[in-house]
């Protein structure tokens, strides 16, 4: 079995090095982060990850999230210090996960045990983390391409996809705006049925001639309309910015 392992600790990730080539496994590559993680699944197609739930930036359980867009994702197994209490949200999922120190033996049974994520289980343990993204993920030009969420300035949705904009340029995911806002309430804010625009990014709001509202926005020319009932929300953020 080609293994994966992913853990912000150079200690960590040596002692599973060890229990896997002890297993007669090959540890095809190691990442410190969640996106080296996920550019090296990739690449390295691994069958399996050991994946670190605590990591600075992008920790395992967004990681595990973006992995799902991948043509043929590896394998999950969780690495944590969680205790046992916090771990009942994994067990009523049916994921699977090594509790640190890690044992040969454990690492074994769950190895011969290790099936796929599907995406309502990441959904379940993902729910029951609260989790956050920190990055959006999609895939350009057969590439994952991760977009840091402080760096959008809107979504906007257009048929069944949704444009991300950002400073990096712009990229097309399969979500609904609906999920968006619902995730990201606190940075984002609803200006149309059609688009969220990030709080950081308003400068102000125009009236045009026709009676309209339009926000302009930093590194942004494009002026995005603002509906009627919106109108009130953005005066508001507005003005605690000033």
């Amino acid at each position: 079995m080609n293994i994966l392992i992913t853990d912000d600790e150079a200690p960590a990730r040596t002692r599973l090095r060890s229990l896997v080539e002890e297993l007669g496994h090959t540890v095809v590559g190691e990442a410190v982060h969640g996106e080296q993680a996920l550019q090296l699944c990739e690449t390295l197609q691994p069958d399996t990850i050991l994946l670190d739930i605590r990591m600075p930036g992008m920790d395992g359980i967004e990681t595990a999230r973006h992995l799902m867009v991948l043509e043929n994702p590896p394998a999950i197994i969780f690495v944590t210090a969680f205790d046992q209490h916090a771990l009942q949200a994994f067990e009523t999922s049916a994921v699977d996960y090594l509790l640190k120190p890690i044992r040969k033996e454990r690492l074994e049974a769950s190895l011969e045990k290790a099936g796929r994520l599907n995406r309502v289980q990441l959904a379940q343990v993902s729910d029951e983390q609260q989790q956050v993204r920190s990055h959006i993920c999609t895939r350009s030009r057969n590439r994952i391409c991760l977009v840091p969420v402080n760096k959008i300035i809107y979504f906007m949705a257009d048929q069944k996809y949704i444009s991300v904009v950002s400073d990096d340029g712009e990229v097309l995911i399969e979500e609904s705006l609906k999920s968006l806002e619902e995730e990201f309430n606190e940075r984002f804010i609803r200006v149309h049925r059609n688009a969220l625009v990030a709080k950081d990014y308003i400068l102000s709001m125009e009236k045009s001639p026709a009676g309209g509202h339009f926000l302009v926005l930093r590194n942004s020319d494009k002026k995005l309309e603002v509906s009627r009932r919106h109108v009130p929300g953005v005066r508001k953020i507005i003005k605690n910015l000033g």
